[in-house]
């Protein structure tokens, strides 16, 4: 499995960066994950973090080094990490609940396929053409597909998310199989609340992920200005093993390399090389504290691996 990454975030015009990304990957399986904390509930952040830590997790776990079905690991991995944030807010008797977008792919077999919550969104690029968006879980979004009743929506509002009291919905794709070259964007709404999805598509094509990748997150930041919100972006492009050009796996961090099980991650180490800003010093919950609660979520996976052996 060849393919080339890169990821960064921007703080933006906000006060804190609540979006969360990173991937994790086997010889022959790979995760992309992104999480955008939503504003006007507790800890957005931590919704993010947690949910991409116990997607990462139940990754290491299941990916040995292929996963069975990707498209049931997606599903399990939602519903995963919905539980783990319902457990945290009733462990720490919140009134509200933290909430978060989510989406993430799975790259295998010379297929991706994919899953989303909210309107964090997944792009497919081909020789400069889009062929898949995510659609989001908005009520703007959902007017407007239904021209007869043109009602005006506030796109920020949505009807699920993960996190909530209620059970999240989502949308799963079917497997698309790539080719060489293929590209991927997934990108919280600080990127596409500021350009039109055509320039998205003509950025990510227009160069090698590690400048298109940069190049969107200034371009979002110039045009929203000032009241930007935060900015993340992964950019992933597809390397036919056959290909001519192909490079092994790289990533967006240096040195980055398989450990003695076969399994690499940029996830565990969220702060590293400035990738995300840092937790406030006033924020309710720091770096420190959110690490102990992932290493419980993780303890708590390998336990419940453990009861099914």
């Amino acid at each position: 499995m060849k393919f080339s990454v890169f990821q960064a975030s921007s703080q933006g015009g906000r006060k804190k960066n609540e979006d969360r990304m990173g991937y994790c990957y086997t010889r022959e399986s790979s995760l992309f994950l992104l999480a955008d904390g939503m504003g006007g509930h507790p800890q957005g952040e931590v919704a993010a973090q947690l949910a991409l830590q116990s997607c990462s997790a139940l990754f290491q776990r299941e990916a040995t080094p292929v996963l069975v079905n990707p498209a049931d690991f997606l599903v399990s991995a939602l519903h995963t990490a919905h539980r783990q944030i319902a457990a945290y807010a009733t462990e720490q008797r919140m009134r509200d609940s933290p909430r978060t977008t989510l989406v993430a792919a799975v790259l295998q077999h010379g297929f991706v396929t994919w899953i989303h919550c909210g309107d964090s969104r997944l792009y497919m690029v081909r020789a400069g053409q889009l062929l898949k968006r995510t659609r989001d879980h908005s009520y703007a979004e959902h007017a407007a597909r239904v021209p007869q009743r043109p009602i005006q929506f506030n796109r920020n509002v949505l009807f699920t998310c993960i996190g909530s009291p209620a059970d999240p919905m989502y949308d799963l794709s079917e497997p698309q199989m790539l080719q060489h070259g293929d590209r991927l964007v997934l990108c919280s709404d600080g990127l596409w609340g500021a350009l039109p999805d055509p320039e998205i598509v003509v950025q990510i094509d227009s160069a090698p992920v590690d400048q298109s990748v940069p190049a969107l997150i200034d371009q979002a930041l110039a045009r929203a200005g000032a009241s930007s919100d935060n900015v993340t972006v992964i950019g992933v492009e597809w390397i036919a093993p056959d290909a001519a050009a192909a490079v092994p796996t790289a990533g967006s961090q240096p040195g980055e390399f398989l450990d003695s099980a076969g399994y690499a991650s940029t996830i565990q180490d969220v702060g590293r090389d400035g990738m995300l800003l840092e937790v406030e010093e006033d924020d309710e919950l720091d770096e420190a504290t959110i690490e102990r609660t992932i290493a419980e979520i993780n303890e708590a996976i390998r336990r419940t691996a453990a009861r099914r052996v």
